[in-house]
């Protein structure tokens, strides 16, 4: 009696503190039925807290208490109960216990069965706990990190005070790395010892002449907080996600990416990294000192830092998935293939990585220093006078990091520099790599790095060749019968574009690489379903015709829209109500992000990009390579496409072979 009295004046003294898992011993899961409606949604029909540590009934009530919570109500009704049943169900829950403390109806204690039933139990029975969970919802403009919402985990020798929301517990502008002196390597944040607010974001990294040069700081989105003592069973696999933005531009913090409904829903852990971007990311010098690729030395330590602290986030670090987009999946694959990686990720997701020709091609096969200091550098310290230093490197960093950003050359490029990077691309022969790997691109993804079409009506093509193109013959690139020619023009160059600088290197690279061993299995994929983003690429044809009956677009009209670049973001974190989007037709993009979201997290937790009920997603494998058609409600399983467009560009299926 005595040992409970004193636990219960401990939790109720929490109350006047932030709560974290090792103040209530026990590991908190919130708990939420996610459609990705946001409020209004399912997500109001039941969300909840669960504590796994066995309570007594009145240890239960100090303990929502010490949360700011009460013990959730079965009273809100029949299809609340359902949905608590089916979370707590799949998550494995009711395997700790077939019995868990709820809110009584009367004066005696209440438990709800696996069954569904609410039924009495002894106030002296030892039984976890569910909780309400009444955190506000957060979207772009507003989080509410008012102290009855904030938690604390210790980590890293530091306590990062977090708070949730009504999806995740929300960890932001979590410091990984201390400023590195410009144009040096970053080293591993060894902690505050004290703490610290993890309650907002960090500043982006310099670019385009804002920022910081103090930016390696990453965010996290998780749905469970375990103890220090929880079972690894209950580790959740993590998604480290790297943006793009041409290696200089981009954010860890964009709304875009949030990972509130990616986590609640997938159930896994998300994790967003800065990166040193630009210039200041990216310069090689000839002096045998300044070798570059200072950005993805961030990223490869962030993952270190990662693989050592996510379980204090209830993440697995033996189950990392990285993934990115655009050159966020040229980074991811620049990981794959560093010495400095090996070991630290069992999944990769290349969202519309680049490589091939003209703009691509640098995304991909990396440059020597020598390439790199003829292609940047060399401009660089003419423009900031540095080139006749004594030591130029010492110069540059006496440049304002903004000016060095917006000078009209800039370095942005991946250089062999013997360390990070020893070869010139992934190597796709010798040893097996032991990862989960999925590739694809977004249908027509070249088309917003095209320019529009000028003098189509004489047959002119310069239009395209000046961009690094070559002159497509009409038989491997037909023009539309369109009444407007400029549009079927520029139509016509965003399929070459695509097959230039995507499909063509993506789809070599699953063949290559499954023919020589070094995968053994690659799901590939192309969405022709896209919602193009709020800011870029902006234009017309990527956005589905409008019409008074599709006042938001339709995704089936006749002569369609084209599925541009970056397009397949909004689907994949769940984030259109979120971003105040609008569903352009009656269910379509409803239910596909639902689906697009479920086969990213199912890819994360090792079943591949699967999910019931859908089109069953079989992998290439060596001697078949198939690709899945993402769209909907037409998804379908085919073969690799534009095989004759790809040889006529001299990037044919086998050309790593």
């Amino acid at each position: 009696m005595a040992r409970l009295r004193f636990l219960y004046a401990a939790l109720v003294g929490a109350v006047l503190a932030v709560p974290s898992p090792r103040s209530l011993r026990s590991d908190i899961t919130i708990l939420i039925d996610n459609d990705l409606e946001g409020p209004g949604g399912s997500a109001e029909t039941f969300s909840a807290l669960y504590l796994s540590r066995k309570h007594s009934f009145e240890e239960a009530v100090a303990s929502c208490r010490a949360l700011g919570e009460e013990l959730w109500k079965p009273a809100l009704g029949a299809a609340s109960i359902d949905a608590a049943v089916t979370q707590i169900t799949t998550k494995g829950l009711f395997e700790k216990s077939p019995e868990i403390w709820v809110a009584p109806e009367s004066r005696a204690p209440q438990a709800l069965s696996a069954s569904g039933e609410v039924v009495e139990a002894e106030a002296s029975a030892e039984l976890p706990v569910l909780c309400t969970q009444t955190a506000p919802f957060s979207d772009p403009s507003f989080q509410d990190t008012a102290e009855e919402w904030q938690t604390i985990v210790s980590s890293n020798n530091e306590e990062l005070v977090g708070f949730r929301d009504r999806l995740s517990f929300r960890f932001l502008g979590v410091r990984y790395a201390p400023e590195p002196k410009r144009f040096t390597y970053p080293q591993l944040f060894k902690g505050s010892h004290g703490q610290t607010s993890a309650l907002s974001y960090a500043e982006q990294c310099v670019q385009y002449g804002s920022g910081s040069e103090d930016c390696l700081f990453l965010n996290i989105w998780t749905p469970y907080l375990p103890q220090k003592c929880s079972s690894p069973k209950r580790l959740k696999p993590v998604l480290f996600w790297i943006h793009g933005g041409a290696l200089e531009g981009g954010t860890s913090s964009d709304q875009l990416f949030d990972g509130g409904n990616m986590v609640s829903r997938g159930d896994v852990v998300l994790v967003a990294i800065n990166y040193r971007l630009s210039t200041l990311g990216y310069l090689a010098l000839d002096d045998g000192v300044t070798n570059g690729n200072y950005g993805l030395a961030d990223q490869i330590l962030a993952l270190d830092w990662v693989r050592a602290n996510i379980r204090d986030f209830g993440g697995d670090p033996d189950r990392i998935t990285v993934f990115g987009q655009s050159a966020g999946a040229g980074s991811a694959r620049a990981i794959m293939a560093s010495p400095k990686a090996q070991g630290k990720f069992s999944g990769v997701i290349l969202m519309s990585n680049l490589g091939g020709l003209a703009y691509g091609t640098t995304y991909s096969k990396y440059y020597t220093i020598e390439e790199e200091v003829e292609v940047a550098a060399k401009a660089i310290l003419e423009l900031t006078g540095c080139s006749d230093a004594a030591v130029q490197v010492d110069c540059l960093r006496e440049v304002d990091a903004g000016t060095l950003t917006t000078l009209s050359t800039r370095a942005r490029y991946l250089v062999v520099d013997g360390t990070y990077l020893t070869t010139d691309e992934l190597p796709l022969e010798g040893s097996r790599q032991p990862i989960e790997l999925m590739i694809g691109i977004a249908a027509q993804d070249g088309a917003p790095f095209i320019s529009y079409p000028v003098n189509v009506s004489t047959g002119d093509t310069t239009w395209l060749t000046t961009q690094g193109l070559p002159d497509p013959p009409q038989s491997l690139y037909p023009y539309e019968p369109l009444a407007n020619r400029t549009l079927a023009a520029y139509r016509m160059g965003a399929e070459l574009a695509t097959d230039a600088m995507y499909r063509c290197i993506d789809q070599a690279t699953t063949y290559a690489g499954l023919e020589n061993g070094v995968f053994d299995k690659v799901y590939y994929y192309e969405f022709e379903r896209t919602y193009q983003m709020a800011g870029w690429p902006g234009l017309d044809i990527c956005e589905a015709p409008k019409s008074p009956a599709h006042p938001f677009g339709d995704p089936a009209a006749e002569i369609g829209y084209l599925n541009c670049h970056s397009g397949e973001l909004y689907y994949a974190f769940g984030n259109l109500r979120r971003s105040g989007l609008e569903y352009r037709d009656e269910d379509g993009d409803e239910q596909f992000q639902k689906e697009v979201l479920d086969r990213w997290t199912a890819f994360a937790w090792g079943r591949g990009p699967n999910v019931p009920s859908k089109t069953k997603w079989e992998p290439s494998v060596k001697g078949n390579m198939q690709l899945m058609v993402l769209d909907w409600p037409r998804e379908s399983v085919t073969g690799f496409r534009h095989l004759e467009q790809c040889e006529w560009l001299d990037l044919p299926l086998d050309y790593y072979m």
